[in-house]
This record gives structure tokens, sequence and C-alpha cells, in this order.
């Protein structure tokens, strides 16, 4: 049984949402379930659930129940809205809700939406291990493993397929905040899956790329402008700059759900700010004097051109950005035919 398959980080429940609470990980696998409107949104808020992709499958079955719940179609709307705008980042919550709410039978469809990332998270790992030799360096940053997408994984997914492919990749992991999300999540997802992982302090990147000769970054995105800015947790876009100082490749792992073609750049991405407590404070401990303000974004937008390159489930798009994302943006979701082949992958094992 697969790590996805025995931590599924969300899944229906006749008059609720089920999730893993991911802010008790690792040393705890709390099993809740939301099963209103205010419940939806504190999960999602809070990072109870969290990472784009398994923000939209969340969002998804929370419309489901929604509808099944609110007979008043204006009342419906509105609470269809707020959970919309729940987090403001990630493009997947709004991409989700906006396609379940189009569709006649919205659990049928939340259902889909679930396989499809499965099937599109395995494209995805297929298409990066093209970037991987043997031994190599890989350093990663936030957590974008089965945990943040309810499949396989975007990087995350990537660097353990290498690993299963025998590549032995080393894994240098940022701790990431808020919330430690890298130390908490991606070590643990590494751990379950066998992957020689080292973790590190954000500040760590720098000196680590200078003497520790790391080999390659790949991290995920919360929402890809329509000329390749990506918004990405804090911490992403100095990585970035770090990697092209030191001459390292930087890729990004997204599906196209993940592509806001609707934004000319990154400018236009909402930034998420998280309560000052959580860089004032830690543990519940206060580690800065009292009335200290803190600037806690959750995101930062890192410029297309400090990206090597896109792997997504159509493969690895590389510049110029503005040809290959017109032509992503044209191409039809794969989702639906992905998901029957993984399907028929699974009954012929």
């Amino acid at each position: 049984m697969s790590l996805r398959e025995r931590l599924a980080p969300v899944w229906w429940e006749h008059h609720a949402v089920g999730y893993i609470d991911q802010r008790r990980l690792p040393h705890e696998v709390r099993r809740e379930s939301a099963a209103n409107l205010d419940e939806l949104i504190e999960a999602i808020r809070t990072l109870a659930v969290r990472g784009a992709p398994c923000i939209g499958i969340f969002g998804a079955y929370g419309v489901a129940l929604l509808r099944a719940s609110i007979a008043d179609e204006l009342q419906f709307q509105a609470a269809a809205e707020r959970l919309r705008q729940a987090r403001p980042t990630a493009v997947n919550l709004a991409w989700a809700v906006d396609r379940i709410l189009a569709s006649s039978d919205m659990l049928a469809q939340a259902h889909a939406l679930a396989g499809e990332q499965v099937a599109v998270d395995r494209a995805i790992a297929e298409a990066g291990l093209e970037l991987f030799g043997k031994g190599m360096r890989v350093l990663t940053h936030c957590n974008t493993g089965a945990l943040a997408t309810g499949g396989e994984g975007t990087a995350l997914g990537v660097i353990i397929a290498a690993a299963a492919a025998g590549k032995k990749p080393q894994v240098y992991v940022d701790e990431t905040r808020p919330l430690l999300q890298g130390s908490r999540l991606t070590l643990f997802e590494l751990a379950q899956a066998g992957v020689d992982a080292i973790l590190q302090v954000d500040a760590a990147a720098a000196i680590s790329m200078q003497r520790n000769a790391i080999d390659l970054v790949i991290v995920g995105a919360d929402r890809i402008a329509r000329n390749g800015d990506t918004a990405n947790k804090v911490g992403t876009y100095g990585l970035a700059i770090l990697a092209a100082h030191h001459g390292i490749p930087f890729y990004v792992a997204a599906p196209r759900s993940t592509f806001d073609f609707a934004l000319a750049g990154g400018s236009d991405i909402p930034i998420e700010m998280r309560a000052e407590h959580e860089v004032t404070s830690f543990a519940r401990t206060a580690v800065a004097p009292e009335g200290s303000v803190a600037y806690n974004p959750a995101f930062d937008v890192t410029p297309a051109h400090l990206v090597s390159g896109f792997i997504t489930e159509y493969g690895v798009l590389r510049p110029p950005y503005g040809d290959a994302l017109a032509d992503l943006e044209s191409r039809p979701s794969l989702g639906a035919l992905l998901a029957v082949r993984c399907a028929s992958s699974e009954r012929a094992r």
C-alpha cells in the first residue's frame, strides 16, 4: 500500500469531508471531519488541510457537502463563494470550486477530480525523471508530496519516483515557514518512502549550495501566472536567486490546474499574510518582545526568468515561456484520460 493510500489527506464521508489534521504531523495522525461551511474554512485557513491540489480536492468535496445541506440557491452560492476565498493565493481552490459548481452531479465531479489528481501526479513524476542522474543532491522547499496533493505529490512526487527508479537522490529539505512544513511533513514523507534526506534551516540554503554540491532544486507552486511568474511558499524566491548565482537548475513541478492563465504576471497574484504570532512566538512561547510587529507573508513570487523549467503532466516546459505556456493553455485537460489509464493499470496489476 502506498503512502498516499495509507495517509490520504482528504476523503468524502456521508455527511462531512474527512481530512488528516496536518498540524498534528509527524507525531500524531489525527483524522477529523468538516461538516459545515465554518469548519471547512477553518480547516483550510489554519493549514489543517494544505497544499494547493489537496485544498482543491477538499474544496470540491466541500461544495458537494454545501449543495447537499443548503436548499436555498442564493445561500448556497454565497457559501460556495466564501469557501472559494478561504485561501486567496492557491489557485487550485478557486479552480476546483468553479468546476464543481458547473457540474450537474457535484459529488460525482468531486470524486472525478480526486481521481484525476492521482493520475496527473504520476504523469508529473514520470516527466521529471529525465532531470535526475545517479546520486544527485536535490534541494526542496515546503511540502509537495502526497499530503499536499491527495495524489502522489508534485515536486516531492518526482523525487520519490527518482528514488524508486534507483537514482538514489540525497534530498536537502528546508524546514520552511509557516509552521515548519518541510521539517514536519516532507521529512516524514521521505522517511516513509525510504529516501535519504537531510534537514536544514531555510537560512542555510546558500551555504548548502556552496559547500554541499547541490545539483538541482525542485519546488512546487500555488499559482503560476501566464508569463511563468510563480507563487510558492515564502522563501522560494530567495532559493531561485541563490540557485541562479550558483548555476544550479531550478525547476517547478505543478499540474496544469495550478496555472492561472487569467493573470498576466506575478504582480497580480494575491499574497496571503499569516498571523504575527507565528513569528513572535514558537510552540506557544514568546520569542520576541511584547508588542513586536512581524511581517509574515505565507508566499512569495519567483520571476519566470529564474525558473529553468516547469514539470507538468504534459512534460517539462522550458523557456521561452510565452510560447510554452500559450501551448499549455490551449491543450485540453489530460486529467480524465490519465485517470482512465491509471485505473486500467491498477486493475492489470
